[in-house]
């Protein structure tokens, strides 16, 4: 086989084992920020 198609058929390996390539989930937590509690004042408590 000439380089050429030995390089391609290389790219084209790891370019399926990759995609094949078992994939980590990720997970994202979204920590909500602690508030107070309003205070009301005034005619309407």
């Amino acid at each position: 086989m000439s380089n050429g198609i030995r390089i391609t058929m290389a790219i084209c390996a790891l370019a399926f084992i990759t995609a094949c390539a078992k994939k980590e989930e990720v997970v994202v937590v979204e920590e909500t920020p602690v508030t107070t509690e309003p205070v009301y004042t005034g005619k309407y408590n």
